[in-house]
């Protein structure tokens, strides 16, 4: 990781910096400007030219006085076919804009940052997977506003990760694939230039490419916002498993254990590194999102500052995606999970989750208000004694003359009242992904 992105760190990971970076960016251009030669070549239009060789440095500098990286980009490329073959420097770049150098570089790096991503999407749901079927009988509290509900499985709880990420992913799957759409639209997205070979031109470009060929999409950037809206669905779905990951592992509740790193004060800690990752992630990428989206109302045939503030954004949105992503699959594949904990806080609660169970159970019997006033009076007699809600229920004399003994003695077992758990765990585990 070069030193300027020290202050990133956190915010991508090695393997997608590497797919942003100045060489990949470079060649990306590269590789638009020597299919488009090739292809107009073939057509008759072009002598073919080659080149291979410029300062990355140098064309950064430019830019910025440009406004756009193709400029520079095109003037070194033409410098260096020139020194190679003055006869073929005029036709570097041949009715082609800036723009759709700039364009088609984004799209073919997305193209190559994707199978990236998706290793480590496979990481994940690998892991999740694991977790929820070695854990399908492993009961828990479920938790609702932050406070006791009725018990689950955490290989419920980890299913429901495992389906949150996966339909993130396969959003931010199909956008991609979305986006890998060549753009050759020329000055004005007419093609004037080439004539009546312009349409024919552009789909031997993309072919040329391995992108889909298209009609010029200069001031349309609904795809490049698919993608960048998709990556902030993906990393908030990521961000969902972290947190609930960073909660069960607060040392008071202590159902989880996530590999981190210490404090640089506090010896006794393990932070949840990976989840704090993930969770910086969620909290960054909204604001690339909507920033991204404001700039979508672009002026006339080629906008003025809308597609030239996309590079970062979009570059921000993988980068900070791709950091959460790995962060998670690291964390989601070293978790440890505790199922006496996770028995043992049920149990804390005393047994007072399950009065939903006792009411439902009273209600068809004594009607309503009389099955309220039933529960209410078990609760406050546990609370009261310090007896279960099972035992104070089970004494309660109303309770007793309409409920058998049989299912009062089992008014308080968890393993009787997980509903369809289990159903839904495997329907979530088993539907179909896309890679």
């Amino acid at each position: 990781m070069s030193a300027h992105r020290l202050i990133d760190a956190l915010a991508t990971s090695d393997a997608v910096l590497d797919a942003f970076s100045d060489t990949a960016v470079l060649q990306a251009m590269l590789d638009f400007e020597v299919a488009l030669a090739r292809v107009e070549a073939r057509a008759g239009l072009i002598p073919v030219s080659a080149a291979d060789a410029f300062d990355a440095v140098t064309i950064a500098r430019e830019a910025r006085r440009s406004a756009t990286v193709s400029i520079p980009f095109v003037a070194a490329l033409t410098a260096r076919v020139r020194a190679e073959s003055p006869e073929s420097a005029g036709y570097v770049h041949w009715g082609a804009t800036s723009q759709d150098v700039a364009d088609t570089a984004l799209v073919l790096l997305l193209a190559r940052v994707r199978p990236v991503l998706a290793a480590e999407h496979a990481r994940l749901s690998a892991s999740l997977r694991r977790l929820s079927d070695t854990h399908a009988s492993t009961i828990m509290l479920g938790r609702t506003l932050m406070q006791p509900a009725t018990p689950i499985t955490f290989g419920l709880k980890a299913a429901v990760w495992y389906s949150t990420a996966a339909h993130g992913w396969t959003r931010l799957a199909q956008a991609l694939d979305d986006a890998a759409t060549v753009q050759f639209g020329g000055a004005a997205g007419t093609l004037a230039v080439l004539g009546d070979a312009g349409p024919a031109i552009g789909r031997a470009l993309a072919h040329e490419l391995g992108l889909h060929s298209s009609l010029p999409w200069h001031t349309d950037r609904g795809g490049l916002a698919a993608v960048v809206s998709a990556c902030g669905i993906y990393t908030g779905a990521l961000g969902k498993i972290a947190r609930d990951i960073t909660l069960l592992s607060q040392s008071e509740v202590g159902e989880v254990a996530a590999a981190g790193g210490g404090s640089s004060t506090m010896p006794h800690k393990q932070n949840p590194a990976g989840c704090a990752i993930a969770l910086a992630a969620a909290t960054r990428l909204p604001g690339i999102v909507a920033g991204f989206l404001a700039g979508l109302p672009q002026e006339h045939e080629r906008a003025a500052g809308g597609w030239q503030a996309e590079w970062s954004s979009v570059s921000a949105a993988i980068e900070t995606t791709g950091a959460a992503l790995a962060a998670m699959a690291a964390t989601t594949e070293a978790l440890q999970v505790f199922p006496d904990r996770m028995r043992a806080n049920l149990d804390a609660t005393g047994g007072a989750i399950f009065a939903e169970r006792a009411i439902f159970l009273l209600r068809p019997l004594v009607g309503r208000d009389a099955a309220l006033a039933i529960v209410d009076g078990a609760l406050e007699e546990s609370r009261a004694s310090g007896v279960t809600f099972g035992a104070a229920l089970r004494a309660h004399p109303d309770a007793g003359r309409v409920l058998p003994a049989a299912q009062l003695d089992r008014i308080d077992r968890p393993e009787d009242y997980l509903g369809s758990a289990e159903t839904f765990r495997r329907e979530l585990v088993d539907s179909p992904q896309d890679a």
